[in-house]
C-alpha cells in the first residue's frame, strides 16, 4: 500500500511527509521545494491483540507501545501542484506520473490561507483554501480524462466493430493508476452508460466517467493544515459544509514534527496520535513555552495534531483496509523467539485463502484450512476476516 501526499507548493507538504516519517527531507518556504519525489514509512494506530491473547507483543516491524500497535505505511511525498498541471504547468506531468502508484491521497490544505494558488506567501485569511481543493480535484480529473481520450476513436470504432468488451479494454488503459474492472463497471453502471454504445459517448460522458473513475481508484482525505493560525477555525467550519463528501481532518504539521522531534531527544514523552504528552526536567524555558503553546493551542483544540488521525482516515476510513495478524492457536512465537511479530494490512474483503496467499504463494497454493484463533474455530478458505482477526493457516507445505 502506497499514500501519497500531494498538495501545492508551500502548504506544509514536505513537513507534514518529515512528520510522519521523520525522513530527513528539504523543508523550505518557496514553490518546488520538492522535486523528485521523497519516499518513507509512516505509521497506522492498531489496537494491538496482545493483552486479549495475554501476552507481550514483539513487533518484527513497527512498534507497540500500552497495546497500540504501530505498522508500517509507504508514503510518498511528490512535487508541489499549480494549476494547469495536466498541460505539463509547473512540475506538473513528474507530479501526476508519480501519483500513480498511491492507493489513496493525502491533500495537504494550507486552512489558514497563507499561500497563493502558487504557493507564495501572503497574510494569513487572504487566499480561500476551498480553492486548492477544487483545483486538486480538476487536475486529477483532467488527467484521467487525458489517459481516457488517449485512444479513444480508435478504441470506440474497434469496440462497435468486434463487440469488444468495453470493461476489459478501459481497464487496459487504466492499468496503471490501478483500476480494477469492478471500479470500470461501477462507473459505467452509475453514470447509465452500461448499455450505451461508445461511439455515442459525449464529452460530458467522458468527462463524468474519468471524475467517477477518479474517486474510485484515488480516494481522498483532506489533511487542513496550519490550525495553529487564528483564521483557520473560521476556514475550516465553511469549507465542511462545502465538501461535505469529503473526510477532512484538521492538523498541525509543525506541531506533530516538533513533538516527534522532542520525543526522540527524550525530551519529552509522546504517542503519535495521543491529545498528551508527558515533559522532562530536562527542558529550558523556551522549550516549555513552545510546548505549552502546542499543548493549549493544537493539542487541547484538535484532541491531537491530527497527522496521525489524517493517515489513518487513509488507510481504515477511506480504503476500509483490515489489521490482520498471523498466529497459532498452541503457538504465537516465531523462530526468532518474537511474540506476534507481523501485523498485515489487508484490503476489504479478504478471505482465509487471501491471507494464505499473502503470507506466502505456497500457503496459497496448499491450503488446507485457517483456525480464527481467538475463538479456536476452523474456518474454510472463503471465510471472510474481519480487522485485529488473528489467524493460523494450515497447508500441507
Amino acid at each position: 500500500m502506497q499514500i501519497g501526499i500531494v498538495g501545492k507548493a508551500n502548504v506544509g507538504k514536505s513537513t507534514f511527509f518529515k512528520s510522519l516519517t521523520l525522513a530527513d527531507v528539504l523543508i523550505a518556504n518557496y514553490p518546488f521545494a520538492t522535486i523528485d519525489p521523497n519516499k518513507g514509512f509512516g505509521f497506522v494506530r492498531v489496537q494491538c491483540v496482545d493483552k486479549e491473547l495475554g501476552v507481550q507483543c514483539t513487533p518484527r516491524a513497527g512498534y507497540c507501545v500500552n497495546g497500540t500497535r504501530f505498522v508500517a505505511v509507504e508514503v510518498i511525498d511528490v512535487a508541489g501542484l499549480v494549476p494547469g498541471a495536466h498541460e505539463g504547468k509547473g512540475l506538473g506531468l513528474s507530479f501526476l506520473d508519480d501519483l500513480s502508484v498511491a492507493d489513496a491521497l493525502i491533500h495537504v490544505v494550507d486552512m489558514a490561507g497563507t499561500t497563493t494558488e502558487r504557493g507564495e506567501p501572503v497574510d494569513p485569511g487572504t487566499y480561500d483554501p476551498a480553492n486548492d481543493i477544487k483545483f486538486l480535484e480538476n487536475e486529477l480529473d483532467m488527467w484521467y480524462l487525458a489517459i481516457l481520450k488517449k485512444s479513444w476513436e480508435k478504441f470506440s470504432r474497434k469496440a462497435q466493430m468486434e463487440h469488444a468488451d468495453v470493461r476489459q479494454a478501459i481497464v487496459k488503459q487504466f492499468t496503471g493508476v490501478g483500476a480494477r474492472e469492478d471500479n470500470v463497471a461501477i462507473a459505467l453502471r452509475n453514470l447509465g452508460l452500461s448499455d450505451k454504445m461508445v461511439t455515442l459517448w459525449t464529452d460530458a460522458d467522458l468527462l463524468a466517467f474519468a471524475k467517477s473513475l477518479r474517486l474510485a481508484t484515488k480516494p481522498m482525505v483532506i489533511a487542513a493544515n496550519k490550525m495553529d493560525i487564528p483564521t483557520a477555525a473560521a476556514n475550516l467550519e465553511r469549507i465542511r459544509k462545502e465538501f461535505p463528501h469529503l473526510t477532512i481532518i484538521p492538523c498541525s504539521a509543525e506541531s506533530e514534527l516538533a513533538l516527534k522531534e522532542a520525543d526522540k531527544a527524550k525530551l519529552v514523552r509522546y504517542i503519535p496520535g495521543d491529545a498528551t504528552f508527558e515533559m522532562s526536567d530536562k527542558l529550558n524555558d523556551k522549550q516549555k513555552k513552545a510546548l505549552d503553546f502546542i499543548n493549549s493551542n493544537v493539542l487541547v483544540k484538535l484532541n491531537g495534531t491530527g497527522v496521525q488521525k489524517a493517515i489513518d482516515a487513509a488507510v481504515f476510513d477511506v480504503l476500509k483496509y483490515m489489521a490482520i495478524f498471523p498466529g497459532g492457536l498452541n503457538n504465537l512465537t516465531d523462530s526468532q523467539g518474537r511474540v506476534l511479530p507481523d501485523c498485515f494490512l489487508m484490503p476489504p474483503g479478504t478471505t482465509a485463502l487471501d491471507f494464505a496467499f499473502r503470507l506466502h504463494t505456497d500457503f496459497g497454493k496448499n491450503f488446507i484450512r485457517a483456525i480464527d484463533v481467538k475463538t479456536k474455530r476452523t474456518v474454510g478458505k472463503e471465510h471472510p476476516l474481519k480487522s485485529r482477526d488473528v489467524v493460523e493457516i494450515i497447508s500441507n507445505k
